[in-house]
């Protein structure tokens, strides 16, 4: 049984380099009481790919967790600056200048 619900979105955008990319991770429980990774990544606005691994105990899936999130953490990736109101952006401030 999964303790705690671990759900991460993260973004890379570059303009000058033309990219703008996503990185998902989920940890979510099985049929089974198994513990199931799920990443998903690709380019913002397109479905991108998937890969799900499974996991004996929580501790293992959360493990991976922290290992990708830190290694995503080192090439840029970060947390969505807005949720809601885009003027509040820095991709819109800049945008406006």
């Amino acid at each position: 049984m999964i303790a705690q619900p671990y759900h991460l979105y993260i973004e890379r955008i570059d303009p000058a380099k033309n990219m703008a990319r996503f990185y998902a991770l989920a940890i979510q429980p099985t049929l089974f009481g198994q513990a199931s990774l799920m990443r998903c990544w690709g380019r913002i606005g397109c479905r991108g790919q998937q890969k799900l691994h499974m996991f004996e105990r929580e501790d293992q899936a959360v493990e991976m967790f922290l290992e990708l999130l830190s290694e995503k953490r080192k090439r840029g990736y970060r947390p969505r600056a807005s949720c809601g109101n885009p003027a509040n952006s820095p991709r819109f401030a800049a945008a406006a200048q």
